[in-house]
């Protein structure tokens, strides 16, 4: 008996592209099952925030502090994510993964009310515009991962780099004052086009069949970052 669970937990802790074919195919089910409980709650809760008064209070705190106050907004954001992450990865508790995932899905929902509600009121269109042309992208790009099974793990430094430039080029437009270009937007897209493939390529390559919430929470948050950046440049366009 003690042999036979050594043999279960030395099995969910190999990479999904080398476990058992039902241990794979249940790892990646419950994977993207998270993943589209994520953005159906993220969608839920964005439309009863957009509903309520508090999206134009966020909208009028983030303006009415400045350019720092946005910065401040930003940095908490990302010490938010990497709590939420770290909990998502935890090996220790279930509840813990939840919890991570939950807690990141509040805060893209707080993150987007400003620039959904300014999308909403000014831009008519471009919200449903840019939820399609993310859902056809991520749907494109994660079939190229599960058709080629190519190992895109080769992306993770040079998207590091790129994420960190991205972040210091933010950054320095928030200090200096100057707008961000059309190119970087672009620019963005293709980053997070990138971490979808690579996102895509852990599920397969790098995350093992325990880790489904993990994963659902590392490609959640590259289709939020698509999204992010779509709206901006449909927006832009209008």
């Amino acid at each position: 008996m003690n042999d036979w669970n050594l043999n279960l937990a030395e099995e969910a802790l190999v990479p999904a592209a080398q476990a058992p074919a039902q241990a794979r195919a249940i790892f990646i089910r419950k994977t993207y099952v998270h993943l589209l409980f994520a953005v159906l709650a993220f969608v839920g809760l964005e439309t009863l925030v957009q509903m309520t008064p508090a999206a134009q209070m966020m909208t009028q705190t983030i303006l009415g502090a400045g350019r720092f106050g946005y910065l401040i907004f930003i940095l908490m954001f990302v010490g938010v994510s990497w709590v939420a992450n770290s909990w998502a990865r935890s090996a220790v508790s279930l509840s813990r993964q939840y919890m991570g995932l939950s807690l990141y899905v509040l805060a893209e929902v707080v993150v987007f009310a400003p620039l959904l509600f300014i999308a909403n009121v000014y831009y008519e269109g471009v919200i449903q515009d840019a939820a399609i042309f993310t859902m056809i992208l991520f749907a494109g790009l994660t079939a190229v991962v599960f058709l080629t099974g190519k190992d895109f793990s080769f992306l993770g430094g040079i998207l590091g780099i790129g994420m960190i430039a991205a972040v210091g080029f933010i950054v320095m437009s928030i200090i200096f004052g100057f707008n961000l270009p059309m190119l970087f937007t672009c620019l963005m897209i293709v980053l997070a086009c990138g971490y979808i493939l690579y996102e895509t390529s852990n599920v397969l390559h790098v995350y093992n069949t325990k880790q489904h919430v993990a994963a659902s929470l590392a490609l959640f948050a590259a289709v939020a970052l698509l999204f992010w950046y779509l709206l901006q440049l449909f927006m832009r366009r209008d």
